[in-house]
């Protein structure tokens, strides 16, 4: 894992921050201008494949590590394919074989950071992916029906991990401050952006840092968690979560109302033929392009 920060060849250090899908596709897209690219991603899951290990090996949930490492590899990399394989049948059912592969690696190094390193070495990666903590944590949320686990809540005021006191690797600390480009989601709002940012010292990292902060919006609300959210609803969540961005990215024509957000907004196309995800090279066109 290279400890190198700032430009490198002339191109921007990029940081992508959140979890699951929505980081791997920021991921994927910031590979294409990124000279120093580095995904800091949530480990509060604790469904599937991820929250099963857990219970099982007392680990964090590797899931979304296992996503965001697969977007970074070596494009021929055969052993990426073979990470998101889902076993179908017996004991194994629903497991990928990268949440296996990492169990495995992180129990031979001793250490997450160095057990994701290790995966990102053997599949080639063109970038360091980080877990926002090597804690063991949960998310909760407060709402209007007190606190609760965030999944399937509505009215959800504030997220928080518990422990309280979890940290982040120090490295993910100083990919922040030397970043040129900060790309905040998409993505699950409460589940994965917010859980990545909720651990303590990001949100304080971001503020710090001199470089541009994005926030890319998600394409369509996410029920029941932020139905009925417009993009400006979006910007208020992470604003009472202590982060302030620069501008934002969206996709309005996809069916998300923008809404007075307070900071300036671009809304380009951002999908190509499947309109339910982000094109990884629209959003990398959009976020080269805010840089410039």
């Amino acid at each position: 894992m290279s400890r190198a920060g700032g430009r490198r060849g002339g191109r921007p250090s990029v940081v992508a921050i959140g979890g699951g899908h929505g980081t791997a596709v920021t991921l994927k897209a910031a590979r294409r201008y990124a000279g120093v690219l580095t995904g800091v991603v949530s480990v509060a899951d604790d469904g599937g494949s991820s929250g099963r290990l857990r219970e099982l090996l007392n680990i964090v949930a590797l899931g979304d590590l296992r996503k965001c490492l697969v977007a970074v590899a070596d494009e021929d990399s055969a052993l990426a394919d073979a990470f998101e394989r889902r076993y179908d049948e017996g004991e194994l059912a629903g497991h990928a074989l990268g949440n296996l592969i990492l169990a495995g690696l992180i129990d031979a190094t001793g250490d997450l950071v160095l057990g994701v390193a290790e995966a990102a070495r053997l599949l080639g990666a063109r970038g360091d992916v980080l877990p926002a903590t090597s804690e063991l944590v949960v998310l909760k949320a407060e709402s209007g029906h007190g606190t609760v686990a965030v999944k399937g809540t509505t009215d959800i005021r504030q997220v928080f991990l518990v422990p309280g006191d979890a940290l982040p690797p120090s490295l993910a600390v100083e990919r922040i401050a030397e970043a040129d480009q900060i790309v905040i989601g998409p993505g699950s709002l409460f589940t994965s952006v917010l859980a990545a940012v909720a651990v303590g010292g990001i949100a304080e990292a971001v503020a710090s840092s001199k470089a541009q902060v994005v926030y890319v919006c998600n394409l369509h609300p996410e029920v029941p968690e932020t139905e009925g959210f417009d993009v400006s609803d979006h910007v208020a969540a992470l604003s009472r979560h202590n982060v302030s961005v620069d501008l934002v990215l969206c996709d309005s024509i996809r069916g998300m109302s923008i809404g007075a957000t307070g900071v300036p907004v671009h809304d380009v196309p951002l999908t190509g033929e499947n309109a339910l995800v982000h094109s990884p090279a629209k959003l990398a066109q959009a976020l080269s392009g805010l840089l410039a």
